[in-house]
């Protein structure tokens, strides 16, 4: 493997001057320099071969030793210094200052077909900003997050990638559900892929330890490499870089509302700066329909990070951001301006996004009132999520309302038991859709097709990831690589993995790593 090494971030920005990976408070430091935990046995379980290729791997590269030695952290790519990166953040509302890498190691960066990625090793061993944890990762997580982020991609939501799965040889010793009861794990390192891993947090610790040299530097670093169109590094140009990251988090916040993302565990650290899906932890996918669910057992008492509360958490989230960013601009109003733009553009791309996902073209008075009642409606009856909005394209303009019904109740998940009350308001939402399609140009097929486009068919529903860890806890990782094609294509039909397009089988409903989740999974 030949890569072009560029590595800006280490290179154009301060480094910690320690060199040990003790926990400790560093300041004045972007980053700490770090070596990877040699593992015992690595061995490689899957890779994803299209970001292989997007960074420059071939096959036959991706299936020889030197590729597992280095995405195990074993060996130390030629004139590279990893490295973990130091950050701050506000967790389940909170200010916890520093946080930092705590079981991230970014390897280096590559250029490859004029494109700039950031290798990072998760699990890969401890790091200055491990606080008490041992900055490993078991197999398990690393499955959710292996699949999830390709998952995600395929679904066209933006993420970051994973290019490898790979076990450590070693075990790791975890509390899954933080309750007493630790167990021993097999331990496994992912290689996650991105433009860059900088997150709302870097910025919030430089401000909150009021060092406005480190910030400025930094603030001007994200701008030059990831935010080209804007030329300078004015005020001016520092707003405008603000509301780039407002609405690149609110095109992500909208994509994960459209398939039914519940990230889980929201805090200004995971928080992409470049409006990435970061840090797959306790994330999950809404079974029925349920804007209080959440997958994090950590959450569970307020449900601060519930599905329906996403957006204004993201909001909150770039409150904090903008205080971060304040002592290099100066003025309130310009990004007061931004912020309380938020919600009205959030609710117009929600609006559209719905529009979109019921097939809608045009814009009508009666959307909102339509958009208000099918929400309400989903509620009445436990209703699988992703399976009621791939049927809702198979309705036609001229279907009754019973046969409309008939069509949509595959998706309940005790169809034998809606209420005459419920199927009576089932029926009157119908009415309303059919008499709404009857304004749309397009014909019935070219709808579905529209539809079909934005709903997805397949997406890594909890259990399905679960499976996938108990056969590989038994050396079978025929699942992941069967789920990972699957979801490359999460939009067609795919009639041979029919099996897969099913609500949550009851063993499911309260199966721990099915249901409910921690941060530890």
């Amino acid at each position: 493997m030949q890569f072009q090494i560029t590595n800006p971030f280490s290179t154009e920005l301060p480094a910690d001057p320690n060199q040990d990976t003790v926990p400790r408070a560093v300041t004045k430091a972007c980053f700490s320099y770090v070596t990877p935990r040699i593992p015992s046995n690595p061995q490689l379980v899957h890779y994803s071969k299209e970001v292989a290729q997007l960074i420059g791997i071939t096959t036959a590269e991706a299936t020889n030793t030197a590729f597992t030695a280095i995405f195990s952290g074993k060996e130390i790519l030629p004139n590279t210094r990893p490295y973990a990166m130091n950050y701050a953040g506000h967790q389940f509302g909170n200010w916890a200052g520093q946080l930092g890498d705590g079981r991230a190691i970014n390897l280096t960066q590559i250029q490859h077909l004029q494109q700039k990625y950031t290798l990072q090793l998760k699990g890969a061993g401890a790091t200055p900003y491990s606080r008490r944890a041992d900055g490993l990762a078991v197999l398990r997580s690393s499955i959710r997050e292996h699949l999830c982020s390709e998952a995600m991609h395929h679904l066209g939501v933006p993420t970051t990638r994973s290019l490898s799965l790979i076990l450590t040889g070693d075990t790791v010793l975890r509390d899954v559900l933080y309750d007493g009861h630790p167990e021993y794990e097999k331990g496994a390192v992912i290689c996650r892929v991105a433009p860059s891993f900088i997150r709302f947090g870097n910025f919030e610790l430089f401000s909150s330890q009021k060092d406005l040299q480190t910030l400025k530097l930094l603030t001007n670093f994200t701008i030059k490499h990831h935010f080209p169109e804007i030329k300078g590094t004015s005020k001016t140009d520092y707003i405008a870089f603000f509301k780039a990251v407002a609405d690149k988090t609110r095109t992500m916040v909208t994509h994960w509302q459209r398939v039914g993302f519940v990230h889980g565990v929201m805090n200004t650290d995971n928080m992409s700066i470049l409006g990435l899906t970061i840090d797959y932890g306790p994330y999950g996918w809404l079974e029925d329909y349920n804007p209080d669910w959440t997958p994090n057992t950590t959450d569970r008492e307020n449900r601060r990070y519930r599905f329906g509360n996403q957006p204004q958490i993201a909001l909150w989230n770039l409150y904090q951001l903008a205080n971060a960013l304040f002592p290099l601009i100066e003025q309130a109003a310009p990004l007061e301006a931004i912020l309380d733009a938020f919600q009205t553009q959030y609710e117009a791309d929600y609006t559209s996004m719905m529009r979109n996902k019921l097939g809608l073209c045009m814009a009508a008075e009666t959307d909102l009132e339509l958009l208000q009642l099918l929400s309400q409606n989903l509620l009445l009856h436990e209703t699988d999520y992703t399976i009621f909005f791939r049927k809702l394209s198979e309705l036609q303009k001229t279907d009754s309302e019973e046969t409309a019904f008939e069509i949509l109740s595959e998706a309940f998940y005790k169809p034998e038991k809606i209420s005459p009350q419920t199927q009576d308001s089932w029926l009157y939402w119908i009415t309303q859709y059919t008499l709404r399609l009857q304004k749309e140009t397009a014909s019935d097929p070219d709808r579905k097709s529209r539809m079909n486009a934005v709903n997805p068919k397949y997406v890594l529903r909890n259990y399905m990831a679960q499976l996938a860890i108990e056969a590989a806890e038994k050396e079978d990782y025929s699942l992941i690589e069967e789920l990972h094609i699957l979801l490359k294509k999460p939009y067609h039909e795919q009639p041979n993995a029919q099996k897969w397009f099913a609500k949550r089988p009851d063993w499911a409903r309260q199966k721990i790593g099915s249901s409910m989740l921690s941060c530890s999974s």
